[in-house]
């Protein structure tokens, strides 16, 4: 799943160039785009030649904005109700609000074709609200015009699935929504499918497979206190007390594999996954004893040691094996992933946002990193296989904001 949320306010001028798409993959999307999906194209937008890289921005009282980085023009898209949170797909913002979740298209994404890519433009917009009681776990796929978008809401139980075609025709259209009994789970979408968790207590317990109407597949796997989701190009991803479930559609079937943590392993389980975007390999932290990461490829887990308090890891899973960390102390660590050596760092960048109780985004790109530093007002672009040297600094003139980055 995308969630790459920058969390610093947009200077007006601010511009940023930001790296293109990832090399070539070996797997097929694991969320049943092809072909037939018809390239990623919408009635109304634009096939384009290059992705229309951009940075969508909420303010504290709910200003949406958006910054084009190709021509640094601006654009304003509306206002919605004060976010608290958000989550994004590299298309979509979806914003928590006291009520529910507000979803604003950005109009620029990306469509992964396996050996090559397609780029489109289309009018931003604000699509509207998905209403729901407490925090909402949100759950996207690679693809932003197929499939279906999970929204699981904490206090009241519903689980929706959205139909994420019909969202990139300015539509919002609920597939289903299911109550359950309340607790923080998830709806995590596969394919045509969803794996719906189920709760005793408040505690999550198991998951559940859909179909897109909202009928039961009749497939349930343990999966207690499930936190944490992401997709890669082999499949998606939940995390579990135990170790993590892999999900994936074959032959028009939900299939579901247990990747279970190392045997005598007393680390605490990863509660969230990071990575650069579709990439076999995820990251996540061990509580304070370390790092998890684990490989969809090979279905296994490695726990490397943590070489200081971290705040974040992401994997950029490249040819030359980095890791990414946020360092307690503001600093971005560039690490080797087999062995977890550190191979270069910056200065504390970001000491006063996180001493502020404000945690830094930090994102994984093919040639880069950029670091929000929402107290600071910065941005920094890093050259992690450079000795993380700072490439660029951009200053931000207002109050932090929720931004992401959109259109790949």
């Amino acid at each position: 799943m995308r969630s790459h949320i920058t969390l610093f306010a947009l200077a007006g001028a601010l511009t940023v160039s930001l790296a293109g798409c990832s090399t070539t993959p070996a797997d097929p999307p694991a969320t049943g785009g092809a072909a037939e999906d018809g390239h990623g194209a919408v009635a109304g937008a634009a096939e384009v030649a290059e992705p229309q890289l951009g940075l969508t921005s909420i303010t504290p009282d709910g200003t949406v904005s958006h910054l084009d980085l190709l021509d640094e023009s601006v654009t304003d898209i509306g206002e919605i109700p004060p976010a608290t949170g958000m989550t994004t797909d590299g298309r979509y913002l979806f914003a928590q609000t006291d009520t529910g979740v507000e979803i604003v298209d950005s109009g620029v994404w990306t469509w992964d074709h396996v050996d090559h890519f397609h780029y489109y433009r289309a009018e931003p917009a604000l699509l509207g609200s998905v209403p729901g009681e407490g925090a909402a776990t949100i759950a996207t796929t690679n693809l932003s015009t197929t499939g279906g978008t999970g929204l699981s809401f904490a206090d009241s139980g519903d689980a929706v699935l959205l139909d994420t075609e019909a969202l990139s025709k300015g539509e919002i259209s609920e597939l289903f929504r299911i109550e359950r009994e309340p607790h923080s789970g998830l709806v995590v979408p596969v394919g045509s499918f969803a794996l719906v968790s189920e709760a005793s207590d408040g505690v999550g317990t198991t998951v559940v497979g859909y179909t897109a109407e909202g009928e039961a597949t009749g497939l349930e796997e343990a999966c207690v206190d499930p936190a944490g989701t992401i997709t890669t190009r082999v499949g998606a991803v939940i995390g579990c007390e135990d170790g993590a479930l892999l999900a994936h559609v074959d032959d028009d079937e939900l299939q579901v594999e247990r990747i279970p943590y190392p045997a005598g392993t007393t680390a605490p389980p990863a509660r969230s996954f990071d990575n650069r975007e579709g990439r076999p390999t995820v990251a996540g932290l061990a509580g304070s004893e370390g790092i998890w990461l684990l490989d969809t490829r090979e279905r296994a887990w490695t726990l490397l040691p943590s070489p200081a308090p971290l705040a974040h890891v992401t994997a950029v899973d490249d040819e030359d094996g980095h890791l990414l960390a946020l360092a307690r102390d503001g600093r971005v660590l560039v690490m080797d992933d087999e062995n977890g050596a550190v191979l270069a760092e910056t200065a504390p960048l970001v000491a006063d946002s996180l001493a502020a109780g404000v945690i830094p985004t930090l994102i994984a790109d093919q040639h880069r990193a950029y670091l929000s530093a929402p107290t600071e007002r910065r941005l920094h672009e890093i050259d992690y296989a450079d000795g993380a040297r700072i490439a660029r600094s951009f200053e931000t003139a207002t109050e932090p904001a929720f931004v992401a980055e959109t259109g790949r």
